[in-house]
């Protein structure tokens, strides 16, 4: 018995020493740092291109949803941003209609066709609604990257997610009332393409001022040339 105390105390001074040197060296480690902005704040865009954004989900209409909401954060944080009915009307009229081929074009023939100063590159990672042990989850999820069309060179990029997980509540009416309730919202949402909200959330945390490491504000916003560490409200 005492023997057995004896390797029990031992196996449990051993972990409270092991859980300290990993607090110790967590304290020590360096934070992560910001995005580099100083390419940004060189090229100091002006105007915006949206480009119609690559689709990996199954939904074809996820591409219509997140580009026709993809220029209202980019408008607010100050910048000029073509209208996507402009931009979709002289891609149609020069023979382009496919988003993939769209953006393997070379940058100066989109610099040539709409005189931007850069270019928003869209992909949608996922789109829609899908059940997941008992309940149902609507989730949109958006990557983005802004490129310098003057230069070629890579200003920004990050990605966002939106989902109505984030708002779901435990179901009370038990396992059978859980499971009914997921397959019904499932089916709502599916055919009144509820994603479409979700799609306009995650551009705002993909593409607005509020968002950490996010995209800077343009020369139309009152905080335009502020630090990049002021710039999230």
């Amino acid at each position: 018995m005492i023997r057995l105390l004896i390797k029990a105390a031992s196996v449990a001074l051993a972990v409270a020493l092991a859980v300290a040197l990993a607090v110790a060296l967590a304290g020590c480690a360096t934070p992560p740092t910001g995005f580099d902005y100083s390419a940004f704040i060189q090229a100091k865009p002006a105007s915006l291109l949206v480009l119609p954004p690559l689709n990996d989900s199954p939904d074809v209409k996820a591409p219509f949803s997140v580009w026709a909401q993809a220029t209202r954060p980019l408008a607010e944080a100050g910048y000029y941003v073509l209208p996507v009915t402009l931009v979709a009307e002289t891609f149609r009229q020069n023979g382009l209609d496919v988003a993939a081929d769209i953006q393997d074009l070379p940058i100066p023939k989109l610099r040539e066709f709409f005189g931007a100063d850069a270019a928003v590159y869209l992909r949608i990672k996922e789109y829609g609604t899908r059940f997941v042990v008992f309940t149902s989850d609507t989730r949109v999820e958006v990557e983005a990257r802004i490129v310098d069309l003057r230069s070629g060179q890579l200003l920004w990029q990050g990605n966002a997610v939106a989902s109505s997980a984030e708002q779901q509540q435990q179901s009370q009416g038990g396992l059978m009332g859980a499971l009914l309730a997921a397959v019904v919202t499932q089916i709502i949402n599916t055919s009144t393409d509820a994603a479409y909200r979700y799609a306009d959330i995650a551009n705002e945390r993909l593409l607005g001022l509020s968002r950490p490491n996010g995209v800077l504000p343009g020369p139309r916003s009152p905080l335009f040339g502020k630090p990049p560490n002021t710039a999230a409200r």
